[in-house]
């Protein structure tokens, strides 16, 4: 018996070694196939991560809004983790390169010093931008668009210097706004239905809008309801607070001018711009920033100019010029809207209308070349600080005079989802409709991931929403929704110039290099999204400055998410927890064996004023 029982034992244990040798095999068979196929490296830390993780919740994380310190952070892979200081609480509205004690630096002439002027690396804060003591979450949209709470921006200039103008007014803790303006005592709304009676607004034909020297925003915001996305854009000078008033009602904006350089955006971007009373002269310099709205507007797009000086006969006196003076300039706007092309389709009251012909073959006026100066660029979307020139952007050929220079665009939403003329018509280099619509379908997916773990994300919870590095739009037109709006960076160091074909999708954004601060003020972004910024940017300047970049434009309890190879978010992440961020690195929605990872992240809510509680 005991032989026999021995005999079996030895066939036992000869079977699991066989198939303990069998199973080796087949692993480093597969896990020589893995090498070869690209994974591998770095995928210890994946597999830490992996086991770390759990896909479907995010118990460390909170994307609901609450004004208490938040939860432990995850496990740092990295150590020792960095901790970031709160800057002073003097900055607690810092914008790095529009501030004022640097812009008294440079001339006065053409509005220079209000352009941006950024910090040199040496001078760079290396601190958490503190938010003022009492700092609350906005009101949710649309009672944000009337209301935003004092504490968040309190300073009170612009409820006495425009009282009567309707454009703010102070009501125990929170600032309304009534939707006035200087142009529109009555209104937004009718000021709007005014427009809408000359320009089809109705119909999704015009869907992007540029507002110049916006003030608080109001015809922007205004515009919302009527599907209209308008980049508004005012400087940073004594009417504190305009552009900040602008993001915190959850209206798209940034801090800027029209001076020496060119606007950060990219030709035949906008269907529609917009100046009400808004300072600019725009007559000066032999027409230099009509013929810089000529470039970014639309073949077929509309121009309106409301105020000073249209309507001098009746309003001369109210605007205390001379008769002589304000004659003038409006002959010279006229001269150079015929320079330029543009129609003379509407003038009622004080508000005039043009309209930019669609092509230059049905432009009498461009026939003899001599009288107008052709810019020679021959790339005019190549913007980032080139100076601003008096003269004309050429449009692309065209066939016939009935053909739209640069291809038609169709009205929105259908636009939204079809292939951009730029591409269509092979503007873009390397990138064809199929590889357009691929990309496309590809947002859809990982939007449908990032729902899955932050269930906020389509509902409204994020008001104001950033694409750091925007490709084609897809991430924003995946979201697109009356809720949320998003501000589509293409970094000016991408591969491909992709702006235009964004601004074609009925989608807004802009062109901003990484390396310098943003044009806006803190904390005026709900969410922000980063696929492939890092490496992008790697070897260009630091990650760590690109970070706290981000936490200076996020809103305490704001979101993050951000993708990139499992390497460059270990870094990352370990940053972000010094930053006072809760992270949470999951696997890409295709599984662990592929490279790229996401990080989700929610900033904790802190204030300055008591900075030793919460450092």
């Amino acid at each position: 018996m005991a032989l026999k029982a021995s005999s079996t034992d030895n066939r036992t244990r000869s079977t699991v070694s066989i198939c303990i040798v069998i199973g080796m095999c087949c692993f480093f068979y597969i896990l020589g196939a893995w090498q070869k196929s690209g994974f591998g490296k770095g995928d210890s830390i994946a597999l830490e991560i992996t086991k770390r993780t759990d896909c479907t919740v995010l118990p460390n994380l909170s994307f609901d809004t609450h004004h208490s310190k938040a939860g432990s952070s995850s496990s740092d892979l990295v150590s020792p983790v960095k901790k970031f200081k709160p800057c002073p609480d003097r900055y607690t509205d810092y914008t790095p390169c529009q501030d004022q004690n640097r812009a008294m630096k440079f001339p006065r002439e053409n509005m220079n010093y209000r352009e941006r002027h950024c910090p040199p690396q040496k001078e760079k804060l290396h601190c958490l931008i503190p938010p003022p003591k009492g700092y609350v979450a906005p009101f949710p949209w649309p009672k944000s668009r009337d209301y935003v709470p004092f504490a968040n921006c309190p300073y009170k200039s612009l409820t006495v210097e425009k009282a009567i103008q309707n454009w703010v007014q102070y009501e125990g803790n929170v600032f309304r706004f009534p939707g006035g303006g200087t142009q529109f005592p009555q209104g937004a709304d009718k000021y709007i239905d005014q427009l809408a009676s000359v320009i089809p607004i109705a119909n999704g034909t015009v869907r992007t809008a540029l507002d110049t020297g916006c003030g608080v925003a109001s015809w922007g915001a205004y515009l919302l309801k009527r599907n209209v996305l308008a980049m508004s854009f005012a400087p940073r000078d004594s009417h504190e607070a305009q552009v900040q008033f602008a993001l915190e009602r959850g209206v798209p904006a940034v801090i800027g001018v029209l001076g020496t350089i060119k606007l950060p955006y990219p030709s035949r971007a906008f269907d529609m711009a917009h100046c009400s009373r808004c300072l600019i002269p725009w007559g000066a310099n032999d027409g230099m920033y009509m013929m810089e709205v000529d470039r970014v507007l639309r073949p077929g797009g509309y121009w309106v100019l409301s105020g000073p000086p249209i309507n001098w006969k009746v309003n001369y006196k109210g605007w205390q010029r001379t008769k002589e003076d304000l004659e003038a300039e409006q002959n010279r706007i006229e001269e150079i809207a015929e320079l330029l092309c543009w129609e003379k389709i509407s003038e009622k009251g004080e508000m005039a209308i043009w309209r930019k012909r669609v092509n230059t073959e049905s432009c009498p006026s461009r026939q003899d070349e001599s009288t107008v100066q052709m810019c020679e660029s021959t790339n005019p979307d190549d913007v980032w600080y080139k100076k601003m020139k008096a003269c004309v952007t050429p449009l692309p050929d065209v066939k016939d005079e009935s053909e739209v220079a640069g291809g038609a665009i169709k009205p929105f939403p259908d636009r939204l989802n079809a292939v951009p003329p730029r591409i269509a018509n092979g503007l873009i280099p390397g990138v064809s409709s199929q590889a357009f619509q691929k990309d496309n379908k590809m947002w859809k997916k990982h939007v449908k991931a990032y729902n899955t773990l932050n269930k906020y994300l389509l509902t409204g919870r994020y008001r104001n929403i950033m694409d750091m590095n925007a490709g084609f739009g897809g991430f924003a037109a995946a979201i697109e929704s009356p809720k949320s709006w998003v501000m589509n960076v293409v970094p000016t160091i991408a591969k491909m110039p992709t702006l235009g074909a964004v601004y074609e999708r009925g989608l807004i954004g802009i062109y901003h290099d990484w390396c310098e601060g943003f044009s806006t003020y803190p904390r005026t972004y709900d969410l922000i999204h980063a696929s492939g910024l890092f490496t992008l940017y790697k070897n260009k300047c630091s990650m760590e400055d690109i970070l706290l970049e981000m936490d200076r434009i996020l809103r305490p309890e704001g979101a993050v998410i951000v993708r990139d190879d499992v390497d460059v978010l270990t870094k990352v992440n370990s940053l972000a927890q010094g930053m006072r961020w809760n992270t949470k690195l999951v696997d890409h929605e295709d599984g662990p064996l592929v490279r790229e990872k996401i990080l989700y992240a929610v900033k904790q809510y802190w204030v300055g004023g008591n900075q030793t509680a919460v450092a």
